[in-house]
């Protein structure tokens, strides 16, 4: 059996909401210690430039080993 590490970072998924990926780690037996935040964007063609368009906004929950 392979130990846990005492840190990990579990991320929010498309199809989940954070009540769900914060009920995942609980089962994993993590209690969220800091939330982290970042845009995705992608790149798109106008005017004959390229530019970054907004997508969604990552959310990313580190926990530590209970």
């Amino acid at each position: 059996m392979s130990k846990k590490p005492a840190k990990q970072r579990f991320e929010v998924q498309e199809n989940e909401t954070i009540d769900d990926c914060l009920k995942r780690m609980q089962n994993e037996g993590y209690m969220p210690t800091r939330r982290f935040e970042q845009p995705v964007f992608k790149e798109e063609k106008k005017n004959g430039k390229i530019e970054p368009v907004y997508l969604r906004q990552k959310i990313i929950f580190e926990g530590k080993l209970q």
